[in-house]
C-alpha cells in the first residue's frame, strides 16, 4: 500500500466517491488529491486533499474531503493519506494546517487540536459556516502545525498489511433464478 499524487485519469473516480460519501467536493481540481493504492492490485482505496485558501494577507491551508472505501477501513488508509498531505503543506511552507470536521476525535490522535470559531481566520469562519449547513451541524474546527503530526504505530503497522475486506460470494438459490424448489419438476424427474 502507498499514496501517491492524484493524476488526470482518477478524476472520476475521485469524484464519484466524492459524492458517494457526501464528502466536500468544493472547487474540485484532481491535482490537489493524493490517493492511497494498494500496490499488489492497483485498487484505489482511499484519497484526500489540501485546499490553499488565498486571504489578504498570504495564504492558509486546509486539510479536507478525506475518505475511505468501506473495504478498506480500519486499516490506517486515511491516517497515511493525511500523513501525506502534511508532507505537502510542510513542502508548501504552512505553519498551520485547519480541518473542519464533525469526527474530530479521529484527527485528535495525530495532534489536531481545537480551534474556536473565535480565532479563525475569517474565510475558514466562512467555511465553517457553510459545513454546518450543508454537511452537519456538529463540524468544528482543528488545526495542527504539521511537523507536530504523530502517526501510530498500530496505524502504520494496519496499513502495511492492509488488504481488501472482500465479502464471500452468496451461493446461488434456486429462488434467484424464480424457481419454487417445492413445487417445481425436472426434466430428468422420475417422480420418485
Amino acid at each position: 500500500m502507498y499514496v501517491r499524487e492524484a493524476k488526470n485519469r482518477d478524476e472520476v473516480w475521485l469524484l464519484d466517491h466524492i459524492e458517494a460519501m457526501g464528502l466536500d467536493g468544493t472547487a474540485f481540481r484532481s491535482r490537489d488529491y493524493v490517493i492511497a493504492v494498494d500496490e499488489t492490485t492497483n485498487e484505489r482505496a482511499g484519497f484526500g486533499r489540501i485546499r490553499i485558501h488565498v486571504i489578504d494577507d498570504g495564504e492558509l491551508c486546509e486539510l479536507t474531503s478525506i475518505g475511505t472505501l468501506p473495504d478498506w477501513r480500519r486499516q490506517g488508509v486515511s491516517a497515511h493519506v493525511a500523513e501525506r498531505l502534511l508532507t505537502q503543506a510542510t513542502d508548501n511552507d504552512f505553519d498551520t494546517v485547519y480541518a473542519l470536521t464533525d469526527t474530530p476525535e479521529y484527527l485528535s490522535q495525530f495532534g489536531f487540536e481545537p480551534v474556536s470559531t473565535s480565532d479563525l481566520p475569517e474565510k475558514l469562519k466562512e467555511r465553517l459556516e457553510e459545513k454546518r449547513q450543508h454537511q452537519s451541524p456538529d463540524v468544528i474546527s482543528v488545526a495542527i502545525s504539521p511537523e507536530e503530526f504523530v502517526m501510530p504505530e498500530t496505524l502504520r503497522e494496519r496499513f502495511k498489511q492492509a488488504a481488501k475486506k472482500r465479502e464471500p460470494e452468496p451461493e446461488d438459490t434456486p429462488e434467484d433464478f424464480g424457481i419454487d424448489p417445492d413445487d417445481a419438476t425436472y426434466k430428468y424427474d422420475t417422480g420418485r
